[in-house]
């Protein structure tokens, strides 16, 4: 994916002039002038003061103009200070941008590791930011996994499919929503599914619940231990799990044995597994 880098600063500082001062933004303004000729420790030093300067409220960004400078693109959320700092990485020499997350990362309190994290879809080369956003993958803080899971092409993008399983596990251990992970459909696969049924089957096996949104990653793998299990479920669970079963059964085997009306209401659009996926929090 090549990001057209000069319409998505035009986004940010769109988004970021509406929401602070003229001072404010002519500071922000000479910051970038000066990130891509200045001492990398008066950059750094820019960097941290971005909040205090800035401030961190919320920003009112255009989801469309954003998909239009990089599709894939889902800023919602995204904050003042994070749009600014975000603006100070791109304002840098593109051979420049990687070495400077990595200065940065090394002593990041969580605020700024998630606007590293958010910028994943942005940066130039972006092969080279594959280990980082692993990283943050692995990490137990929830809005640092989620700032890579989340609304973010980057996982989908460049992940292979050893580290984009792993990441989808992980949202299953934190007991963080799986319908916001970019592209989780497309990127569905024979060996995530036989590791979901795995772990499905094994929490069953010691009476603890399983979230109903794993079988959307297993649906169309499905093998015998997992049609089993479907089968059991939607005869037998909850609500929520008979219809994620029914969900997975028409999927897998084009038919909800039993379930009329509920094969009706997915045939016809409207049942599907966004309705299953729980609020978020981060």
């Amino acid at each position: 994916m090549i990001v057209a880098t000069l319409n998505v600063n035009s986004c940010l500082e769109t988004w970021i002039a509406a929401a602070v001062s003229s001072e404010a933004m002519a500071w922000l303004h000479a910051a970038c002038q000066d990130a891509a000729t200045g001492p990398l420790r008066q950059w750094i030093t820019t960097f941290a003061l971005v909040p205090r300067r800035l401030g961190k409220e919320p920003l009112a960004v255009d989801l469309a103009t954003a998909e239009a400078a990089r599709p894939g693109w889902q800023p919602q959320g995204l904050r003042v200070d994070q749009a600014a700092r975000l603006r100070l990485l791109l304002a840098c020499q593109s051979g420049d941008v990687f070495d400077r997350c990595e200065q940065i990362a090394a002593t990041a309190d969580s605020n700024e590791l998630e606007t590293l994290y958010r910028g994943l879809p942005l940066y130039p080369q972006p092969e080279r930011y594959r280990a980082r956003a692993a990283e943050g993958c692995r990490s137990n803080i929830r809005a640092l996994f989620c700032a890579v899971a989340h609304r973010n092409p980057f996982p989908a993008e460049q992940f292979d499919d050893g580290a984009w399983n792993q990441m989808v596990l992980k949202a299953l251990f934190i007991e963080t929503a799986l319908a916001p992970i970019s592209g989780l459909d497309t990127r569905r696969n024979l060996a995530l599914a036989t590791m979901l049924t795995d772990y499905a089957a094994e929490r069953r096996a010691a009476s603890r619940p399983v979230a109903v949104e794993l079988w959307r990653c297993v649906a169309p793998y499905a093998n015998e231990r997992a049609l089993a299990i479907l089968h059991d479920l939607l005869r037998t669970g909850t609500e929520p799990e008979r219809v994620a079963a029914a969900l997975a059964l028409h999927e897998a085997i084009g038919d909800v044995p039993g379930d009329p009306e509920r094969e009706a209401a997915i045939s016809g659009g409207t049942l599907n597994w966004d309705q299953l996926a729980p609020e978020e929090q981060t």
